[in-house]
């Protein structure tokens, strides 16, 4: 596996790893955890003593996503990753446990895997050993300017300013977000005025859409795990009532429609 090409998070010169240690010339000093990744989240940049989601959270998450059901939405973003190839130096804003990060190892020399979650990050190194993962905050990433042709962020938050400086020239940004009838019979079950999404939010300003489609299919439960699990990858999961896990509990099926927003957008000059 090659070396990860990573900047100072405290004073932007470039990281060099000596050893099991990531080091600037101002010897900030980083060190590389036994999982492989490293943490380049001071602890002035965050906001709370552990940010993102917790071990529950990202257990569940892999519980779900392990089950196949966001693999059509896996396949359709690789496909138009493919479609813009060879790629170098591809970018998982936002990765999580590294679903769909490990996915483009295929079609770019490096993938870095960035997420404020260390929960997270820790499996996904654990578990995608070829993959570049590290703890850090979006809105400052741990890398030089125009380091990346290809950028992807899939229900994270979209940094316009921050992912335009790390985008290489006529390099890609490919967002996923929900669309207008996304999860809309889990939501039924938790708001008498369920409200469809709004489709109408553009998150980027200066950056070309050069595409734009979305993808829709039925999700079909047999089990309440697995529901549950995905509520509890949704914002609406802290309105979760005991009586409503309850009657989840109770259910033998259930069929929630996803549906996805994907937009690419490329960097002009």
């Amino acid at each position: 596996m090659s070396t990860a090409n990573y900047s100072c998070p405290l004073c932007a010169q470039p990281l060099t790893l000596q050893g099991t240690t990531f080091k600037c010339q101002q010897n900030h000093c980083f060190d590389r955890a036994k999982e492989g990744y490293v943490n380049l989240l001071p602890v002035q940049f965050k906001k709370s003593k552990a940010p993102g989601d917790n071990k529950a959270m990202v257990m569940a998450r892999r519980a779900f996503l392990g089950n196949g059901y966001y693999q059509p939405l896996a396949d359709k973003i690789t496909q138009i990753a493919s479609q813009h190839g060879p790629l170098t130096n591809v970018l998982d804003a936002g990765c999580g446990e590294g679903y769909y990060t490990q996915r483009h190892q295929a079609l770019a020399e490096h993938v870095y895997g960035v997420d404020i979650a260390k929960e997270a990050i820790k499996l996904a190194a654990k578990t995608h050993k070829t993959c570049h993962f590290s703890v850090g905050t979006l809105s400052q990433l741990p890398f030089e300017a125009e380091h990346f042709d290809w950028i992807y962020s899939i229900y994270a938050p979209i940094l316009e300013q921050e992912f335009t400086r790390v985008l290489r020239d006529k390099g890609h940004l490919l967002t996923v977000t929900p669309a207008k009838n996304h999860l809309a019979q889990l939501k039924q079950l938790i708001y008498r005025d369920a409200q469809p999404h709004d489709e109408s939010k553009q998150p980027i300003d200066n950056l070309t859409l050069v595409h734009q489609e979305t993808l829709s299919y039925t999700l079909h439960f047999d089990n309440s795990e697995d529901i549950l699990n995905l509520l509890s990858m949704t914002p609406f999961a802290f309105k979760v009532t005991d009586a409503l896990t309850t009657h989840i509990q109770g259910l033998s099926s259930f069929e929630c429609e996803v549906d996805f927003l994907i937009r690419l957008y490329q960097k002009d000059c």
